[in-house]
């Protein structure tokens, strides 16, 4: 037996990082995203369908973080996806220890402007880039753009194949600090959803 849920608004609280290990926190800024406030349009998804959106990385710079620190790596991760896994935006790994500001764009999939070094996963579209905003009507959906300082250069048995999942869960031994940024968007609408 289904039960029919008609959502029409309200922001979901789960906390996608508290069943892992807590880290030390360090500084985390961008000059496109405001903590707490919405996704701007650059940032949305065109190629999902909305017109103001360019599938565009924002800046971000960070600071702060464990002088044992070897590497970064940098995820975007919307845990209010109607799926029970969320949805990867993006995930850069390997990012030498000196690379500590990513400009607008960085995540394009032509690499153009990827730091010499890092590397960049598949996300959940089935590419290698970023990918913006654009979840159904309903409810808003949380944009969790994460730095997560490494004890190690690189990570091991991590490839180009590796799904966002498994590369988070390779980094777990190594995590001296993450840095959090979140936006918000949401769709005019009412979605329902079956469950």
């Amino acid at each position: 037996m289904f039960k029919k849920i008609t959502k029409k608004g309200g922001m979901n609280q789960h906390d996608p990082y508290e069943k892992i290990p807590k880290a030390r926190s360090f500084n985390l800024e961008s000059d496109d995203l405001v903590d707490g406030g919405d996704m701007p349009a650059p940032r949305l998804s065109k190629i999902a369908g909305i017109e103001v959106g360019s599938d565009k990385s924002p800046s971000l710079r960070w600071d702060g973080f464990d002088k044992r620190t070897k590497s970064f790596m940098v995820t975007c991760f919307d845990p209010d996806a109607p799926i029970p896994s969320g949805f990867w935006h993006w995930c850069l790994y390997d990012i030498p220890l000196d690379i500590t500001e990513l400009e607008a764009g960085a995540g394009n999939p032509d690499k153009s402007k990827l730091p010499i070094g890092a590397k960049m996963l598949k996300n959940d579209a089935g590419f290698a880039g970023y990918i913006g905003a654009a979840p159904p009507p309903g409810t808003p959906h949380r944009y969790i753009f994460c730095v997560t300082a490494l004890g190690t250069p690189e990570l091991q048995n991590v490839t180009e194949d590796s799904s966002i999942a498994f590369s988070t869960y390779m980094a777990l031994e190594h995590v001296l600090g993450r840095a959090f940024l979140t936006v918000s968007f949401k769709r005019d609408g009412v979605v329902e959803l079956w469950c």
